[in-house]
């Protein structure tokens, strides 16, 4: 019997070959992506730089910022920072255990916990890092800078302070029983 001619057959190509990099689970957002100018004698030479926020929707989420000449080489490198960067976040019924504020230079943001159904009350690099994080209902709001960095920066430094009541009472010596039947 003769080999099979590649061209025909199967047409799907490589679609069906492993590839040799890892399966990630991780999502990543482009927050934003800013394009940076300086005149030279020959006339502009332009940079870029992009904010990314990385998470895996299960309690990890993490920002990355690259500088690059290009788009893609700028976006390359703010997703390694941002996978470097990646940080613990805790989740409590697909939302937040309670109201927090984080801030961050003047970005100031706010969450609350939502009920059930609610969904992600939120806009830009909050909507961004809550999404990434796996939280399906939140309300928030931004008080302070519009900076999107400063954002970011804080909505992340919001979720790292969230803790679970389990946690507290472990911190505190209680038992979650005990604690239960007092209140």
């Amino acid at each position: 019997m003769a080999a099979p001619n590649p061209r025909k057959g199967d047409r799907r190509g490589d679609r069906n070959r492993e590839s040799n990099e890892p399966k990630s689970d991780l999502t990543e957002k482009v927050v934003f992506i800013n394009r940076c100018a300086k005149v030279v004698k020959g006339g502009r030479r332009f940079s870029f730089s992009a904010l990314i926020v990385t998470g895996n929707k299960a309690g990890k989420v993490g920002y990355g910022f690259g500088k690059a000449n290009e788009v893609s080489e700028a976006i390359r490198k703010a997703s390694e920072a941002a996978k470097k960067a990646l940080g613990t976040v805790a989740v409590f019924n697909n939302t937040i255990p309670h109201e927090v504020i984080g801030e961050f230079g003047g970005g100031r943001v706010l969450l609350r916990p939502a009920s059930p159904g609610t969904g992600v009350i939120a806009g830009g690099g909050v909507r961004a890092v809550i999404e990434a994080a796996g939280i399906k209902d939140v309300l928030a709001k931004s008080l302070g800078s519009s900076n999107h960095a400063n954002v970011v920066k804080a909505t992340v430094d919001a979720l790292k302070s969230l803790r679970l009541r389990e946690d507290i009472y472990k911190i505190r010596g209680i038992a979650p029983k005990a604690a239960a039947t007092q209140a």
